[in-house]
């Protein structure tokens, strides 16, 4: 007989993205008449640029010749992208990484979720508060999580306060855990992490044997020449961290 993985019931609430759509539709129905400033999803809100259209339009053109046309691609993705990539995102800072160090999927939210199911269930969690839901929900449903208190949070699950006092960057814990999730810059908050920060957490995660789980999707919106894009910039981060991008 089939049987429902036991560790989906112990989701605190729904996914977070439909209930706020669920919340709008319902202030929508009941104030039709308010303008409303949508800050709850990431969607989309101007059209695409020139050059990203020109660019699909080459590449549609390309699959209609013979010499162009392209099927399934390379596991880890076509070499000019990853090459692309490797000068763009590394080189460019210093980095250097080989081109079977990078893997091209379909972006960083669904890795951040699948890239759990490599780790044994036992690892022990740590997450910045208030945190991006993919982090939480899919180790939940892996089974690492533990009880649920009255606040929705899991016992298994090591929460870091991301406050105004601690510039919404917060500090290593000082238990060991062996996977954390950092998001830089950080959804929700938009804070980003230092240098001197990342170090923090790059030595703390070498001292306790962790893996850095470093999603760095928004890096496009750094303007200070200061902050690093990567942590891969840190010494002894390629030791210790996974980092995810997305395009």
């Amino acid at each position: 007989m089939a049987q429902i993985n036991e560790h989906y019931r112990r989701l605190a609430a729904g996914y977070l993205f439909p209930e706020i759509g669920r919340r709008v539709q319902a202030f929508q129905e009941a104030q039709p008449d308010a303008a409303l400033i949508r800050l709850g999803i990431g969607d989309v809100t101007l059209p695409l640029a020139p050059a990203v259209v020109e660019a699909l339009h080459t590449a549609v053109e390309e699959m209609g010749t013979e010499a162009g046309f392209r099927g399934y691609g390379p596991g880890q993705g076509y070499d000019f992208l990853v090459e692309a990539i490797r000068e763009h995102d590394y080189a460019a800072r210093g980095i250097a990484l080989a081109a079977d160090e990078i893997f091209v999927s379909d972006g960083s939210k669904q890795d951040s979720g699948n890239i759990q199911e490599i780790f044994g269930a036992a690892c022990r969690i740590t997450v910045t508060d208030p945190v991006y839901p993919v982090y939480i929900d899919t180790n939940v449903m892996a089974g690492r999580a533990g009880g649920v208190d009255a606040a929705g949070r899991y016992a298994g699950i090591t929460y870091i306060p991301a406050t105004e006092a601690n510039g919404f960057s917060p500090e290593p814990p000082t238990q060991p855990a062996d996977l954390a999730y950092l998001c830089s810059p950080n959804n929700p908050t938009g804070s980003v992490m230092d240098r001197a920060k990342l170090t923090a957490w790059v030595a703390w995660a070498r001292e306790h044997e962790a893996v850095l789980i470093f999603d760095a999707a928004y890096d496009a919106f750094i303007q200070d020449p200061e902050l690093p894009h990567s942590i891969y910039e840190v010494e002894g981060a390629r030791e210790c961290a996974i980092e995810m991008r997305s395009f």
